[in-house]
Parts: C-alpha cells; sequence; structure tokens
C-alpha cells in the first residue's frame, strides 16, 4: 500500500446536510485509484461544525491489503476494525475509553453511521464477503480485513516454510559422507568389545552349544560318564550361566547364556560422536546410535525347541546432526521416520512430547579432533578436555566454545570443574563475561588461580576463592582449602568471623569434628561439614536469644551437641511444649508399643545401636535438632497406625544424641528412607553398608539371636572375673 501517496489524496469531507443526523459521528465512502490500483476510503468524521473537514479517521482498502490512517497523530496502523465489545482499541470511534468520546460501544453499532446506502453498496462491493449479519457495514470490512491477514499470514509462512526446506537440502547436500563400516567396525572393536554369546543347553552329561560368532552348532560331554565309549566321546568345558567360555568349532571367547532365558533376540546400543568438516571453516558434529543384536535362531524339535544356529548383526543410525558456521546459530537437524510411509527423512526441528530426541554425553571418535583443523574450533582445545573427560557432549562444547572463547584458556590451564559447570550453562559462576584474564573472568583474586588449577578447577574452591574477593578478606592457601571443604557460605562466615577469626573459626570445627582437615577421607570430610553447620546454627541461636559471644563460655561450649540441642529447645520452648504435648495425646500408641517393637527392631553392635522411638515427643525432638520433617503428623500417624516405623540409629560413645533418622515398612521389612542432620546422609557409604547388614539380619530372624550371643559372651567375661 502506497501510504505517501494516499495521504496527499485530499479529505472526502461532510456536506452540510450531514449534521442533521443525530449521531455522534458521519462515515463518507468513494472510490480512488492510487498506482494504478483500485482503493475504497472509508472516511469517518464527527458530526460536529469544527470536525467536518478533516476525519478522525481514513479506512483505505485494496484486493490485497489494507490499512488506517489517523490524521491527529499523522500515525499508520494496520488493526483490523473491531465487531465485539471486549476489544478496546486505542484508536477506534466505537472504543468508549476514549476521553474525547461520550458513547459507548452499545450506541456506536447501533446507529449506521454510513452517509448514505451508496456508502454501503461500495463497502459490499470491494469487500465481497458473506457474513450472517449483512446489516452491519462493520462485519464485512471485518472480514475482508481478516481474510486479508489470513492470507498474508499464510503466505509469510510458507514462504518461511520453504526457505527452511531449502536450507536443509542445502546442509545435506553440502553434508559430507559418513564412513558407515569404519565406524561400526570401531564401535565393535572399542565400545562393545566384540562381545560374543554361547548359548547353551544341556542334557544330562551332555550340551549342545551354538556360537553366536560363527553361527555354529555343535555338542559335547560335559560329565565323565560310567562307560568304556564315554571316554572317547567329544568333551567340552561345563557351560554355565555369565560365564565366559569358549566356541568348540571356531574357537571364539564369548559369554554362556541358557537357552532358556533368551527369548529369540537380545540388544545392546551405544552412541558416539562423530564430527567433520563442513563447507569452508565449518563445523558438523554428527551423533550416531550404534547396536549390536544377538539372535538365536531356534526349531521345533521332539522335545520342545531346539538350537538351530545363532548370529550377530552390527547396525547404526545417524539420529541427530549439529551444524556450526562462523557468525550464524547452531543448527541441530533430526533424523526422522515417517510411520505411514515408512521413509526416513530429516528435519529441522525436533520431535515434540515424549518422542523427543535428546543428545547426550557419549564418547567422541579420534578423528573428530583431526578433522578439526582448518575449521573454526581448530583452536577450541576440545581434544584437551576429552583427555580429562572420557563422555561429554560436544555440541554443547562447542556452543558454549562460540559464546564463551575464554574456554580455550580454562581448558589449556586444567580448570576441568570450571568448564564443565559452564557446558552445563552454569554462568553464575562466572564474574565477568568479556575478561580476558583468568581471575578477572572467574572474579578472583590474581594470586588464586595457580591454586585453583591445583584443585582442577573445583567448584567448591572457586566460590570459596570468589567468596573471599567479594568480602575483601585475606586468606591463606591452607583456610581457603578448609573452608572449601566445609562449605561454608558466606552468611556463616560473617556471622561466626563477627567474634573469631576465621582460624580460630576452622580450629573449632575441626576440635568439635575430631577429624583433620584434608585427609581424603569421605567419613572425615562428611564430619566436618555437619560440625561446621552444627556450630554456625548454635552461634544464630545465641544471637537470637541474647547471649553476649564475646563471653567464651557461650562462644566455646564443651560438648557441642548438648549445647545446640539445648539451645534449639530454648529457642522455640514454648511452641514446642505445646507441639509435644499435642502429639502425645494425639500419637499415644507409639508409646504404647515401644516395647513390642524394641523386641523386633532392637540391635547394636561395637560402633552403633539402633532402637524404634519411644514416643511421639522424641520423634518430634529428633526432628527439631536434626532439622529434618521427620516431626511432621504424615510420619508420625504411620507410625501411630503402624504402616512405617521411626528407628533412632545412634553412636555408642553418644547413645543418647541423634545421628540418624531411619523410616521403615511395617509389611515387608524394608527401609523407605534415612537421613542425618540437615536432610543430609553422613558418611553415606559406610552407613548404607551397615543399614543394608542391618536389615539382612532383621528379615532373616538374626537380630535376636546375635544379641543373645552378645549377652552370653558378657556374662563368661563377669563370671571369669568373679573367679
Amino acid at each position: 500500500m502506497k501510504k505517501k501517496a494516499i495521504e496527499k489524496i485530499p479529505y472526502l469531507t461532510l456536506p452540510e446536510i450531514s449534521r442533521s443526523r443525530k449521531v455522534k459521528f458521519i462515515a463518507v465512502t468513494a472510490f480512488k485509484n492510487v498506482g494504478h490500483e483500485r482503493h475504497l476510503f472509508v472516511e469517518v468524521y464527527r458530526n460536529k461544525k469544527k470536525d467536518k473537514a478533516i476525519p478522525v479517521v481514513r479506512i483505505v482498502l485494496t484486493k490485497k491489503d489494507f490499512g488506517n490512517y489517523f490524521p491527529e497523530t499523522d500515525s499508520w496502523t494496520r488493526e483490523k476494525i473491531e465487531t465485539d465489545h471486549y476489544y478496546y482499541s486505542n484508536h477506534f470511534l466505537w472504543n468508549a475509553k476514549r476521553e474525547d468520546q461520550a458513547s459507548s460501544w452499545d450506541d456506536a453499532i447501533k446507529e449506521n453511521i454510513l452517509l448514505s446506502t451508496n456508502d454501503f453498496d461500495r463497502i459490499k462491493k470491494m469487500c465481497n464477503v458473506n457474513i450472517w449479519n449483512k446489516d452491519r457495514w462493520q462485519e464485512y470490512i471485518y472480514e475482508h480485513e481478516d481474510d486479508i491477514t489470513i492470507k498474508a499470514r499464510r503466505q509469510a509462512e510458507n514462504r518461511r516454510y520453504e526457505r527452511r526446506m531449502q536450507a536443509l537440502k542445502n546442509r545435506e547436500a553440502n553434508t559430507p559422507e559418513l564412513p558407515e563400516q569404519s565406524i561400526l567396525d570401531r564401535a565393535d572393536r572399542i565400545y562393545l568389545s566384540e562381545k560374543h554369546f554361547l548359548y547353551y543347553k544341556k542334557r544330562g552329561c551332555w550340551a549342545d552349544v551354538t556360537c553366536s560368532k560363527c553361527g555354529g552348532v555343535s555338542d559335547g560331554r560335559w560329565k565323565a560318564g560310567i562307560s568304556y565309549e564315554s571316554e572317547f566321546q567329544r568333551w567340552i568345558e561345563e557351560p554355565r550361566e555369565g560365564q565366559t567360555g569358549t566356541c568348540p568349532l571356531c574357537g571364539a571367547k564369548g559369554e554362556y547364556k541358557c537357552q532358556g532365558k533368551v527369548k529369540g533376540e537380545h540388544s545392546k546400543s551405544i552412541h558416539l560422536f562423530f564430527g567433520q568438516k563442513y563447507k569452508e571453516n565449518g563445523f558438523v558434529m554428527r551423533y550416531i546410535e550404534v547396536s549390536k543384536t544377538w539372535v538365536l535362531d531356534l526349531m521345533c524339535g521332539t522335545k520342545g525347541p531346539e538350537m538351530s544356529g545363532a548370529l550377530e548383526k552390527l547396525s547404526g543410525v545417524e539420529i541427530a546432526r549439529a551444524y556450526f558456521l562462523p557468525g550464524e546459530k547452531v543448527q541441530i537437524d533430526y533424523h526422522k521416520h515417517n510411520p505411514y510411509t515408512g521413509t526416513d527423512f530429516w528435519d529441522d526441528c525436533n520431535l515434540s512430547g515424549l518422542s523427543n530426541i535428546s543428545i547426550g554425553e557419549a564418547a567422541v571418535l579420534s578423528e573428530t579432533y583431526e578433522n578439526m583443523k582448518g575449521t573454526m574450533f581448530q583452536y577450541s582445545a576440545m581434544r584437551e578436555y576429552s583427555r580429562t573427560t572420557y563422555r561429554y557432549n560436544p555440541v554443547d562444547y562447542l556452543s558454549r566454545y562460540k559464546e564463551t572463547p575464554q574456554i580455550e584458556i580454562l581448558v589449556k590451564m586444567g580448570l576441568t570443574g570450571v568448564v564443565t559447570s559452564l557446558l552445563k550453562c552454569r554462568y553464575g559462576i562466572v564474574a565477568d563475561l568479556n575478561a580476558k584474564r583468568p581471575d578477572q573472568f572467574l572474579g578472583i583474586r590474581k594470586c588464586r588461580v595457580h591454586q585453583l588449577i591445583e584443585k582442577n578447577g573445583d567448584l567448591n574452591v572457586l566460590e570459596t576463592m570468589q567468596m573471599e574477593y567479594r568480602m575483601g578478606a585475606e586468606w591463606s592457601d591452607e583456610q581457603i582449602d578448609h573452608i572449601a571443604e566445609a562449605h561454608l557460605r558466606r552468611d556463616q562466615l560473617e556471622v561466626a568471623t563477627a567474634y573469631m577469626s576465621v582460624q580460630q573459626l576452622l580450629n573449632r570445627i575441626e576440635k568439635y569434628a575430631r577429624a583433620e582437615w584434608g585427609t581424603g577421607c569421605g567419613s572425615a570430610e562428611q564430619r566436618l561439614q555437619n560440625v561446621a553447620n552444627t556450630y554456625i546454627d548454635y552461634l544464630n541461636m545465641r544471637i537470637a536469644l541474647g547471649y553476649d559471644l564475646h563471653n567464651t563460655v557461650y562462644q566455646q561450649p564443651r560438648d557441642l551437641t548438648a549445647a545446640h540441642t539445648k539451645m534449639v529447645m530454648e529457642s522455640s520452648q514454648k511452641e514446642a511444649d505445646k507441639r509435644l504435648s499435642e502429639v502425645k495425646t494425639k500419637f499415644q500408641n507409639i508409646r504404647k508399643q515401644y516395647r513390642k517393637l524394641r523386641n523386633r527392631y532392637f540391635y547394636e553392635d561395637e560402633k552403633f545401636m539402633i532402637r524404634p522411638a519411644r514416643s511421639a515427643e522424641e520423634i518430634v525432638t529428633e526432628g527439631r535438632i536434626l532439622h529434618h520433617c521427620v516431626g511432621g503428623n504424615n510420619y508420625l500417624r504411620k507410625h501411630n497406625e503402624g504402616e512405617t516405623y521411626i528407628l533412632m540409629l545412634r553412636q555408642q560413645e553418644n547413645p543418647e544424641v541423634p545421628y540418624i533418622t531411619v523410616e521403615i515398612s511395617e509389611s515387608n521389612d524394608r527401609i523407605i528412607q534415612w537421613y542425618g542432620a540437615h536432610d543430609k546422609k553422613p558418611d553415606e557409604k559406610n552407613m548404607q553398608r551397615w543399614l543394608d547388614s542391618y536389615i539382612i539380619r532383621l528379615k532373616c530372624g538374626a537380630l535376636e539371636a546375635g544379641m543373645k550371643a552378645a549377652a552370653d559372651i558378657a556374662s563368661q567375661q563377669v563370671l571369669q572375673y568373679a573367679i
């Protein structure tokens, strides 16, 4: 639409006779030729003497386009004319919210504001649409504008689709050929370990064996017989499920698999990445799935299914391609299948819903790094990163590298932990994306870079260094390591360092934990973290209750656990008393069935002791001290009704100090969950092993026997001492 030419055309104006009509607006129409194209002008005027020269709006229609010109603001819009009362435009006359209008929507549409019937005829002739209410001229214009909008939208969508398909064909045409056989052979040799199976079926002293590699079927004696002839029969090793054996025919090594445990076929799939140069200096990363299928052929025999042979099938399919070009966004194409035509095709968009194609971490073929030479990624340091991380997603790596070229320097410096975090889009660790120096990039002191390299870019150490920089502190290397090991946060440090130095804080944590810093022991590290949280929590409660922490008696309690427990109780004594009274009355069965449950669940050894909760009050207190949710009504109800039970796991050296809370199922004696302080699992591996042993003893009824044996031994020791 030629807007400038339309603006130069004189307004239609209103005749004097129009003022006799009792309407607030008058609309007139006329056909005009603009640029050899017929246009319909619909001009709406205020029905006032001073406003009959200039319209409020000029609506211009053609067969393929429309527009609205507002002389007051000298502006154009492509808003469709409004025919429904719930639309409110900023311009059109029938919007009652305009300041200069007193008429509402209903008043506007009840009146036919067209000057004459000829105006209505011109509108119907130009619009040429079928509508339900043929008396409303606005409906004709609206339908005409709607048709134009829909057609324009469809045309735009078609043009976009055609451009996408053309770009897709261009990418396919320029994608290098994939060395399929080479990839399959390497995947079978390296990643699938050339896996073979030896299927067998025993028949007394004999066994039939078929090999998936050669496909041959053989039989032989695996157990000595009593007859003389048995000494001269074929001998084979005894086939056993899951063990490795040798094929009697081809000599291939394989894993024995019983015929009765195989249902036709079984397979294993792996994923690989293979990168190639694309166009001049671009790169395409290809995501491939390789599958190996082992098939056991069976036939009907006189005594049931018999093995007739076996075979192996190796296949591969390319799932996705990620294209990288300088200055362009990453484009990922996906390999799809059309179930109606039975054909495969490539598309530039992913599937939706649960069928979404995901690109995960996988091994990268070594040729990929050679193919990077001469491309935009020849200095990406992806080869160096692969030496520290066997499985990763190179599509994510290259995408992040395009956005953050500093990744190259970080990898070459050995900051693997930092790079791994960036690949997962955790850019919260970055202080300045435009920085070129690693210390400025990460927001740490310059002298800390070497220490961070020694820690391989450990995120806990990095966060501690960033905390030091933001707090304006200067800590020693050991203090950095110890703060990172304890996972202390800034708010925790600020609370503690208001009354003591950082070194004093670390010394007290070490003292209370009875563990040394930097031992590398998971149990010791977990204990240090738990004690650090407990001590800071203790200080916070002291401060909240108005204690003066400059007093060393409050600042350095002899028994941290007991002092923390005391503060917990004192912090909410009133609420605690009310809560304890409430649960004592509501869940009385917990106390009543304690003796019965103790006989069933009690167990102890030289390190730990486990028993059921004595009462509902004890469960609530346990949850408050350990800061987890076991004291909630849901757990209390289930224990009270016998659905699940709450067990208290304690250390023998502190049998009354909460350590770990266990929830166990009543029906099958299965541990549902277990947690220590702050919903964490202290010394998780060792404690899980201890609990597994406890459950085995519980299920086989060995708890009472073990406790009786321990009591007998103690009695004998007392008797010997007395003698």
